[in-house]
This record gives C-alpha cells, structure tokens and sequence, in this order.
C-alpha cells in the first residue's frame, strides 16, 4: 500500500514539473507600445490625357536695331541677320561673301550686293514662298562694313582717310575727323561725289566757307557711299 501511494506521489511530482516547464515556455504577450499606423502615400497628381500643350514655347529671336539708312545699299562684308516671322528655325544672321551672295536655309546664293535691306526681304519672301504660306521677312544690316557704308575724304585735308558712315552724317563731321583743311586747300572748290542710279554726280560745296566762317547751309548731309574732295589751290 505504502509503495502504491509513493508512486502516485512521483507520478504527481512529474506532473507539476512538467506543467511548471510548458507555461514558462509560453510567449508572455508583449508590452512595447503599439507601431504608429503608417501614413498614407500622398497620390500621385493626374495627368490629364487630354492636355496637349506643349511643355515649353520656342521663344521667337529678337530682331537687332539697324545701324543703316532704308536705303542703304548692301555690300561685301556686310553682317545681315534674315528675320522670318513666326519662322525662328529660319531666322538666321550671315554675312555678305565676297561673292555678293548669301545663303540661309531654304535660299541659296542669293544676290544681296547692290540691294537696300527691304529690296533684299522681298527677294527672299519670293523664294520663302515655295514652302511656307505667306512669308513675311525682314532684313538688318546689323554691321556695316563695306565700301557702300564709308565716306570717303580726299585730297587737301590733314589726314585723307575713310569713315565709318552713321545717319545723320554731314560734311563737317567728315572734314574735322580727316584733321581739317591744309594750308594748300581750295576749300570752296569742294565737291561731292555721289552715285545716283549707277552714275557719278558732283555737288558743290564751299567746305572753306563752312569751316572758316561757319556757312552752316554749306553743312550738306551725306549718304553712305560719298567722295568728298577738296582740291588743292593754284596761285
């Protein structure tokens, strides 16, 4: 009897222990506080399929100031820039060859010697108009440097030389930037050559007169392209 209940006594030990082993090895709930909820994406924007505007505008080449008179006469050497409105891809700035000729896209070899800027712009617009619908062009000498934009002053004065021609030009700012009359000049024997439909004609002008004795009526205006010459005097 003794020996029955000393087992079921180690029988029960083994059980508490091995009850006493399965609840420590159970997972204890945890005590950390809880994960912020995570915030929601912002969305995306939405495109809309249906706008076609383009992302950025070709802003359009701005035309340069025209350092010449309308009727200027293009020569070598000449910079132009070829302005074709609403055409910026077209719009392009080129110098006059020494051939007389200039090139941009979509006209080739294009006489320019000889021709004002407009004369030039409706030459172009003829060509232009074989490819896009009613061309409207411009033409800016933007630097002029050939023999058609100097004035030229010969003969007795200090220092006979070419000038750049500026509007507005006029015999005495010719005559003072060549240093004056020599000792030597008829200057009221002066004269002006200019070329009027492809044909020398002289003006007379009293430069003595006008720069000893302030004959401002004498003070005539140039054009682009003018010999003035003061000859000598004879005694």
């Amino acid at each position: 009897m003794q020996k029955q209940i000393s087992a079921l006594n180690f029988v029960a030990m083994l059980m508490f222990f091995w009850a006493t082993s399965v609840w420590s090895q159970t997972p204890k709930p945890s005590t950390a506080s809880p994960a912020p909820a995570t915030q929601p994406s912002k969305p995306a924007e939405s495109v809309n399929p249906a706008d076609t505007r383009p992302a950025a505008t070709q802003p359009m080449p701005q035309m340069a100031a025209s350092s010449v008179a309308p009727d200027y006469r293009i020569g070598p050497g000449d910079t132009l820039q070829i302005f074709v409105w609403r055409n910026p891809e077209l719009t392009q700035t080129v110098p006059v060859r020494p051939d007389g000729k200039i090139s941009t896209p979509l006209v080739e070899d294009m006489i320019a010697v000889g021709k004002t800027p407009s004369q030039l712009a409706r030459d172009i617009e003829v060509v232009l108009a074989e490819y896009i619908r009613s061309p409207q062009v411009n033409v800016i000498v933007t630097n002029p440097v050939s023999a058609f934009s100097q004035v030229k002053v010969i003969g007795q004065v200090t220092t006979p030389q070419s000038l750049p021609y500026r509007e507005g030009m006029r015999v005495l700012d010719a005559i003072l930037a060549a240093g004056g009359l020599t000792e030597f000049a008829a200057g009221n024997r002066g004269k002006i050559v200019r070329k009027v439909d492809g044909k020398d004609t002289e003006l007379r002008v009293k430069v003595d007169d006008l720069v000893n004795k302030g004959a401002m009526n004498q003070n005539l205006e140039l054009k682009p392209g003018d010999v003035i010459v003061v000859p000598q005097s004879f005694f």
